[in-house]
């Protein structure tokens, strides 16, 4: 075994990318380190083509012992793929993917496994570099390495690879992936920041993945394997090609004029059979007619591509009929939910979600168990489903996809900038995001939908959130940016970016593209053509709800605070939970009781409410100096009886202070059970124990 490694300085941090050792069995595998954060990733190529596109699987993996604990479920080991792992799986496959040659189709999967973690250094960053390093220096096909960095806004300075502790402060928090030329892919979010400063972290971040770049090609150098022969793509029969142009052009400009997605796609399809047919009139071998119609299809689908394309950059008009920077029409209607706490429908165009909100107490909040991480509870939560209706297909029902679950953190990201504080609103919040019709960013729906399904809900949101999703046509140097992309211009163009934001600036930011570079000024304009899009339609979403309800809904509990002193919440739990859970059922509330001494009440009937902050005072009070009290004796003893002025709190009356006149025995005045009207006189500071009179109050009752 030879090791073999290479190092470069990254935000005043050392990565090292290392071969040679570890999984010497697989085409590529390296291990990158960053202070005491390590992950391996493997690269493995399989063999002839079996495929009509590229079967790339990507797997980040966790793992319990590299963090130094065990896993909390019962069968003490990983499972499935949680959240976190998903969305670093997804993380790394987007720019990887596109750096393939398009006709590649042997199936290729990488796996990242972490080794060691230090919070100081998140391991996602390094497992999309040690994926570009793998592919590299393995006989797979890359055509050019990748690498992703963390920047982050702190205080106005950009920083790389910042701690968890750091990114809690950040005003900016972003991944960004991309090629010695340009950026390729970008994740993040932000608390409302500008354009401008968007623009300036990219430009951080590129200048330090150049250098990871150097670094990855050192190893290649040191390291790296030939890579496998591709076969070269299936050309066209020219004949096929020529054929279809002079008789195919009319009718599919003609039905790529229809705007309704399902209109256009069914003319489309006739469209194309028509020709096909009059392609293979006279021919009688089945062989022949299957080669010329599986030809005579894939000419089609790039005609349709260079149709779409030349269309806009040449008239300025799209699919549809819009103009570049045109929106599609917006419909926002709020409260379409009887039961749900706040509800929307957001239609825009063909794509359309309705959203519900749900106003819940602490005990709703999701509980987080990822490896390496304390118990951590989210209390804002965003569900993303896309059934298979939303988009006219017919298939089974699963449970939820990476597309889904990315699409759905995205949203739920988009909004946390402008959720109120837990101070000013002890609410656990969740919204179900379900898209109805799909043609074009149902995630940037989603944020839409949320937002008024919040507002709808009465929670106080700093400020709305609008999401749109950007295009882009670019042939040489001519270029056109979408506002509002289909999911056919998502199809046939080569950028993909969604920017969600107030009217102040961005709160989430996802961009994928699929050519080699987009320059600043591309990116300038898309996001300048993006914030007025944004601002457009969130004056559409002020026109069904511009702030938040006054009062939240009639039968969403409503929380009342209450504060004891610590010492008392042993009280108000009672032996194993009792006493709380028999106020709950008594007084049908839910109450949830903080380490602080904050106890919340929640219910949608008032009365139960008063009734629990009833027995809760009463099992919290304390005696006050002065203060006149009716009292039951517990006991008598001779020098005195001991009585229990309220639920579990008992003073001392001495005997000189039973009467006005001189008493011999306690029980010649008080006894076991009586009624007693008492006055605190002392309080002890240290022991506690309450001093009572009887004397005096019979003195204060008789004024």
């Amino acid at each position: 075994m030879e090791l073999k490694s290479v190092s470069v300085e990254i935000g005043g941090k050392t990565m090292t990318l290392e071969t040679g050792v570890m999984a010497k069995q697989a085409d590529g595998a390296v291990v990158v380190r960053v202070g005491d954060s390590s992950v391996l990733v493997t690269a493995v190529t399989g063999g002839p083509a079996r495929f009509d596109f590229l079967p790339l699987t990507v797997d980040y993996q966790d793992r319990n012992g590299a963090y130094g604990t065990i896993p909390g479920n019962y069968f003490k080991r990983e499972g499935r793929s949680n959240e976190r792992e998903t969305l670093v799986s997804r993380m790394i496959d987007r720019p990887i993917r596109p750096q393939f040659p398009k006709h590649y189709r042997n199936e290729t999967q990488v796996i990242g496994t972490v080794l060691s973690y230090d919070e100081a250094t998140d391991t996602d960053t390094l497992a999309m570099c040690g994926a570009s390093a793998a592919l590299h220096i393995s006989n797979a096909p890359l055509q050019r390495p990748i690498a992703g960095v963390r920047v982050a806004s702190i205080d106005g300075e950009l920083v790389s690879h910042p701690s968890r502790a750091q990114m809690e402060n950040a005003e900016l928090t972003l991944v960004v992936a991309g090629t010695v030329d340009a950026v390729c892919m970008v994740e993040g979010g932000a608390k409302e920041m500008s354009e401008d400063a968007m623009m300036d972290a990219m430009d951080f971040a590129h200048a330090e993945i150049k250098k990871i770049i150097g670094a990855i090609e050192e190893l290649r150098a040191l390291a790296g394997v030939e890579k496998v022969e591709i076969a070269p793509a299936n050309e066209i029969d020219a004949d096929i090609v020529s054929f279809m142009n002079d008789n195919g052009l009319a009718s599919l400009t003609e039905a790529m004029a229809i705007t309704g997605k399902h209109d256009r796609k069914i003319a489309l399809k006739a469209a194309r059979n028509a020709v096909i047919e009059k392609l293979v009139a006279g021919e009688d071998d089945a062989d022949v007619v299957s080669t010329k119609t599986n030809d005579a299809k894939g000419a089609w689908d790039k005609m349709i591509g260079k149709v779409m394309r030349k269309t806009v950059l040449t008239s300025r008009t799209r699919i549809d009929g819009r103009a570049t920077d045109e929106i599609r029409f917006i419909d926002c209607r709020v409260g379409q939910s009887e039961n749900a706490h706040g509800s929307a429908l957001f239609t825009r165009g063909e794509t359309q979600t309705f959203v519900t909100a749900a106003l819940g107490m602490e005990m709703d909040s999701q509980r987080i168990d990822y490896a390496g991480t304390q118990e951590q509870f989210r209390r804002w939560m965003l569900t993303y489903n896309f059934p298979p209706f939303c988009t006219g297909e017919a298939r089974m029902l699963r449970g939820p996809k990476r597309r889904e679950i990315g699409h759905g953190v995205l949203a739920h990201r988009s909004i946390i900038p402008v959720l109120p504080s837990q101070e000013d609103f002890p609410y656990v919040l969740r919204c179900c995001s379900d898209v109805l019709e799909s043609n074009g960013s149902s995630s940037m729906a989603s944020v839409c939908g949320a937002t008024l399904a919040l507002l709808d809900a009465g929670v106080p949101l700093k400020a709305p959130v609008a999401g749109i999703a950007m295009g882009l046509i670019k042939e040489g140097d001519d270029f056109a940016v979408l506002s509002d992309i289909l999911g056919d211009e998502d199809h046939l163009g080569d950028m993909d970016f969604k920017v969600t934001g107030t009217h102040e600036g961005i709160t989430a930011f996802q961009m994928d593209t699929k050519i080699d570079s987009i320059s600043r000024e591309i990116m300038a304009k898309a996001l300048a053509q993006a914030r007025d899009g944004r601002i457009h339609i969130l004056n559409e979403m002020a026109k069904a709800i511009s702030t938040h309800r006054d009062d939240i809904a009639p039968h969403a509990p409503r929380i009342t605070k209450l504060k004891i002193k610590q010492d008392k919440i042993r009280d108000i739990i009672g032996p194993g939970g009792r006493t709380i859970r028999g106020m709950q059922e008594e007084c049908g509330v839910r109450i949830t009781v903080e380490d602080d001494g904050t106890v919340l009440v929640a219910s949608s009937d008032m009365d139960a409410t008063n009734k629990a902050l009833g027995m809760l005072r009463e099992l919290t009070q304390e005696a006050e100096i002065g203060k006149l009290y009716l009292g039951v004796v517990k006991r008598t003893v001779d020098f005195g009886a001991f009585i229990e002025i309220f639920p579990g709190t008992e003073g001392l009356v001495h005997i000189s202070h039973l009467a006005k006149e001189r008493v011999d025995q306690t029980t010649d005045i008080v006894s076991e059970g009586d009624e007693v009207l008492v006055r605190v006189i002392d309080i002890d500071r240290r022991s506690g124990k309450i001093r009572l009179s009887r004397k005096e109050a019979l003195e204060a009752a008789s004024l």
